[in-house]
Protein backbone atom coordinates (compact mmCIF):
# COMPACT_ATOMS: atom_id res chain seq x y z
CA UNK A 1 0.00 0.00 0.00
CA UNK A 2 1.35 3.39 -1.04
CA UNK A 3 2.18 5.67 1.88
CA UNK A 4 1.53 9.38 1.51
CA UNK A 5 2.51 12.35 3.67
CA UNK A 6 0.54 15.61 3.74
CA UNK A 7 1.28 18.82 5.61
CA UNK A 8 -0.12 22.36 5.64
CA UNK A 9 2.25 25.27 6.19
CA UNK A 10 3.83 28.15 4.33
CA UNK A 11 6.22 28.36 1.41
CA UNK A 12 8.81 30.63 -0.16
CA UNK A 13 9.52 30.35 -3.86
CA UNK A 14 12.20 32.80 -4.88
CA UNK A 15 11.34 36.07 -3.14
CA UNK A 16 7.59 35.35 -2.99
CA UNK A 17 6.21 34.04 0.28
CA UNK A 18 2.95 32.28 1.12
CA UNK A 19 2.16 32.24 4.84
CA UNK A 20 0.29 29.55 6.77
CA UNK A 21 -2.15 28.04 5.76
CA UNK A 22 -1.71 28.91 2.08
CA UNK A 23 0.78 26.18 1.21
CA UNK A 24 0.39 22.40 1.16
CA UNK A 25 3.01 19.69 0.90
CA UNK A 26 2.15 16.28 -0.53
CA UNK A 27 4.60 13.40 -0.92
CA UNK A 28 4.23 9.77 -1.92
CA UNK A 29 6.64 7.26 -3.45
CA UNK A 30 6.46 8.82 -6.91
CA UNK A 31 5.86 12.54 -6.48
CA UNK A 32 6.44 15.55 -4.23
CA UNK A 33 4.12 18.54 -4.63
CA UNK A 34 4.13 22.00 -3.11
CA UNK A 35 0.95 23.96 -3.69
CA UNK A 36 1.40 27.59 -2.65
CA UNK A 37 -1.48 29.04 -4.72
CA UNK A 38 -0.35 32.03 -6.83
CA UNK A 39 3.13 31.91 -5.32
CA UNK A 40 3.65 28.65 -7.19
CA UNK A 41 2.48 25.08 -7.77
CA UNK A 42 5.50 22.81 -7.97
CA UNK A 43 5.73 19.10 -8.67
CA UNK A 44 8.80 16.86 -8.54
CA UNK A 45 9.65 13.28 -9.39
CA UNK A 46 12.33 11.55 -7.28
CA UNK A 47 15.06 12.00 -9.89
CA UNK A 48 14.43 15.79 -9.87
CA UNK A 49 15.66 16.04 -6.28
CA UNK A 50 19.28 16.64 -5.29
CA UNK A 51 18.56 16.81 -1.56
CA UNK A 52 16.05 17.98 1.04
CA UNK A 53 17.71 19.82 3.90
CA UNK A 54 16.66 21.66 7.08
CA UNK A 55 16.32 25.42 6.71
CA UNK A 56 16.26 28.08 9.42
CA UNK A 57 14.82 31.55 8.83
CA UNK A 58 14.15 34.63 10.96
CA UNK A 59 10.38 34.94 10.63
CA UNK A 60 7.42 33.40 12.48
CA UNK A 61 7.80 30.36 10.32
CA UNK A 62 11.48 30.23 11.16
CA UNK A 63 11.98 26.56 10.39
CA UNK A 64 11.37 24.50 7.35
CA UNK A 65 12.87 22.36 4.63
CA UNK A 66 14.70 23.44 1.49
CA UNK A 67 14.12 21.56 -1.74
CA UNK A 68 17.34 21.38 -3.77
CA UNK A 69 16.40 20.26 -7.26
CA UNK A 70 17.32 19.92 -10.94
CA UNK A 71 14.23 21.46 -12.61
CA UNK A 72 15.46 24.32 -14.79
CA UNK A 73 12.11 26.16 -14.99
CA UNK A 74 11.67 26.32 -11.22
CA UNK A 75 13.30 28.85 -8.92
CA UNK A 76 16.30 27.44 -7.08
CA UNK A 77 15.10 28.89 -3.75
CA UNK A 78 12.21 26.66 -2.63
CA UNK A 79 11.40 26.44 1.07
CA UNK A 80 8.42 24.88 2.83
CA UNK A 81 7.75 26.45 6.25
CA UNK A 82 6.31 24.31 9.03
CA UNK A 83 5.62 24.34 12.77
CA UNK A 84 7.12 20.84 12.92
CA UNK A 85 10.85 20.31 13.17
CA UNK A 86 12.62 19.98 9.83
CA UNK A 87 14.06 16.62 10.86
CA UNK A 88 10.57 15.26 11.54
CA UNK A 89 9.29 16.41 8.14
CA UNK A 90 12.30 14.96 6.31
CA UNK A 91 11.86 11.64 8.10
CA UNK A 92 8.18 11.56 7.10
CA UNK A 93 9.22 12.17 3.49
CA UNK A 94 11.77 9.36 3.72
CA UNK A 95 9.11 7.02 5.08
CA UNK A 96 7.06 7.41 1.89
CA UNK A 97 9.94 5.92 -0.14
CA UNK A 98 10.21 9.04 -2.30
CA UNK A 99 13.88 9.69 -1.56
CA UNK A 100 14.83 6.06 -2.17
CA UNK A 101 14.48 6.65 -5.89
CA UNK A 102 16.12 10.07 -6.28
CA UNK A 103 19.32 8.62 -7.75
CA UNK A 104 17.61 6.02 -9.91
CA UNK A 105 17.97 6.25 -13.69
CA UNK A 106 15.55 3.40 -14.40
CA UNK A 107 12.32 5.12 -13.37
CA UNK A 108 10.44 6.42 -16.42
CA UNK A 109 9.52 10.07 -16.39
CA UNK A 110 5.85 11.07 -16.20
CA UNK A 111 5.13 13.18 -19.30
CA UNK A 112 2.37 15.12 -17.51
CA UNK A 113 4.77 16.17 -14.74
CA UNK A 114 7.44 17.10 -17.27
CA UNK A 115 4.93 19.27 -19.15
CA UNK A 116 3.87 21.04 -15.96
CA UNK A 117 7.49 21.67 -15.01
CA UNK A 118 8.12 23.24 -18.42
CA UNK A 119 5.28 25.71 -17.71
CA UNK A 120 6.98 26.96 -14.54
CA UNK A 121 5.41 27.19 -11.11
CA UNK A 122 2.96 30.08 -11.61
CA UNK A 123 -0.55 28.64 -12.23
CA UNK A 124 -2.13 31.50 -14.22
CA UNK A 125 -1.71 31.97 -17.96
CA UNK A 126 0.73 34.82 -18.70
CA UNK A 127 -1.79 37.04 -20.50
CA UNK A 128 -4.17 36.90 -17.51
CA UNK A 129 -1.42 38.03 -15.13
CA UNK A 130 -0.36 40.85 -17.46
CA UNK A 131 -3.97 42.01 -17.91
CA UNK A 132 -4.69 42.09 -14.17
CA UNK A 133 -1.48 43.97 -13.37
CA UNK A 134 -2.05 46.57 -16.11
CA UNK A 135 -5.74 47.02 -15.23
CA UNK A 136 -5.02 47.31 -11.48
CA UNK A 137 -2.36 49.99 -11.96
CA UNK A 138 -4.34 51.89 -14.60
CA UNK A 139 -7.37 52.14 -12.32
CA UNK A 140 -5.25 53.42 -9.43
CA UNK A 141 -3.58 55.98 -11.72
CA UNK A 142 -7.00 57.26 -12.72
CA UNK A 143 -7.63 58.40 -9.14
CA UNK A 144 -4.27 60.00 -8.36
CA UNK A 145 -2.99 61.60 -11.55
CA UNK A 146 -4.42 65.08 -12.25
CA UNK A 147 -4.24 64.54 -16.01
CA UNK A 148 -7.39 62.46 -15.66
CA UNK A 149 -9.23 65.09 -13.64
CA UNK A 150 -10.28 68.73 -13.81
CA UNK A 151 -7.55 71.19 -12.90
CA UNK A 152 -9.37 72.31 -9.76
CA UNK A 153 -10.17 68.83 -8.48
CA UNK A 154 -8.04 67.14 -5.85
CA UNK A 155 -7.33 63.41 -5.60
CA UNK A 156 -9.83 61.59 -3.43
CA UNK A 157 -9.42 58.31 -1.63
CA UNK A 158 -11.08 56.01 -2.12
CA UNK A 159 -12.04 57.16 -5.59
CA UNK A 160 -13.79 55.36 -8.44
CA UNK A 161 -10.52 53.97 -9.75
CA UNK A 162 -9.57 52.32 -6.47
CA UNK A 163 -13.06 50.88 -6.03
CA UNK A 164 -13.05 49.61 -9.62
CA UNK A 165 -9.65 47.95 -9.08
CA UNK A 166 -10.93 46.16 -5.99
CA UNK A 167 -14.10 45.23 -7.84
CA UNK A 168 -12.06 43.71 -10.67
CA UNK A 169 -10.08 41.49 -8.29
CA UNK A 170 -13.22 40.58 -6.33
CA UNK A 171 -15.03 39.56 -9.52
CA UNK A 172 -12.01 37.58 -10.73
CA UNK A 173 -11.84 35.66 -7.45
CA UNK A 174 -15.61 35.06 -7.45
CA UNK A 175 -15.64 33.72 -11.02
CA UNK A 176 -12.65 31.54 -10.20
CA UNK A 177 -14.59 29.92 -7.37
CA UNK A 178 -17.93 29.43 -9.13
CA UNK A 179 -17.16 28.97 -12.83
CA UNK A 180 -15.25 26.01 -14.24
CA UNK A 181 -15.30 27.72 -17.65
CA UNK A 182 -13.59 30.80 -16.24
CA UNK A 183 -10.97 28.61 -14.57
CA UNK A 184 -10.19 27.01 -17.93
CA UNK A 185 -9.58 30.49 -19.34
CA UNK A 186 -7.20 31.69 -16.62
CA UNK A 187 -5.35 28.51 -15.56
CA UNK A 188 -2.49 26.88 -17.42
CA UNK A 189 -3.05 23.45 -18.92
CA UNK A 190 -3.00 20.73 -16.27
CA UNK A 191 -3.69 23.08 -13.35
CA UNK A 192 -6.73 22.51 -11.15
CA UNK A 193 -9.14 24.37 -8.89
CA UNK A 194 -7.32 23.04 -5.82
CA UNK A 195 -4.15 24.86 -6.94
CA UNK A 196 -5.72 28.27 -6.26
CA UNK A 197 -8.81 27.57 -4.12
CA UNK A 198 -7.47 28.75 -0.74
CA UNK A 199 -6.08 32.02 -2.06
CA UNK A 200 -9.17 32.73 -4.17
CA UNK A 201 -11.37 32.44 -1.07
CA UNK A 202 -9.01 34.70 0.90
CA UNK A 203 -8.88 37.33 -1.86
CA UNK A 204 -12.66 37.25 -2.22
CA UNK A 205 -13.16 37.92 1.50
CA UNK A 206 -10.51 40.65 1.76
CA UNK A 207 -11.48 42.55 -1.39
CA UNK A 208 -15.19 42.16 -0.59
CA UNK A 209 -14.66 43.68 2.85
CA UNK A 210 -12.48 46.52 1.53
CA UNK A 211 -14.88 47.25 -1.30
CA UNK A 212 -17.83 47.44 1.11
CA UNK A 213 -15.96 49.84 3.41
CA UNK A 214 -14.69 52.04 0.57
CA UNK A 215 -18.07 52.26 -1.13
CA UNK A 216 -19.67 53.17 2.18
CA UNK A 217 -17.11 55.96 2.69
CA UNK A 218 -17.58 57.20 -0.89
CA UNK A 219 -21.36 57.40 -0.60
CA UNK A 220 -21.07 59.07 2.81
CA UNK A 221 -18.94 61.81 1.28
Amino acid sequence: MEKAFKLTGGARIGLANATYPFADLYVDENVLKINASLVGNLVFQPQDIISITPYAGIQLFGKGIKINHRVDNYNSNIIFWTFKSAETVINEIKNTGFLDNKNSVNIPRDSRITEQQMQGGFPLKPFISVFLIIAWNALFIFDFFPVFKNEDSTPTFPGPGVCSALGLIFLTALLTLVSSGFRRIILKEGRSFDDIKKLAVFILLITGFMLTVFLTISFAN
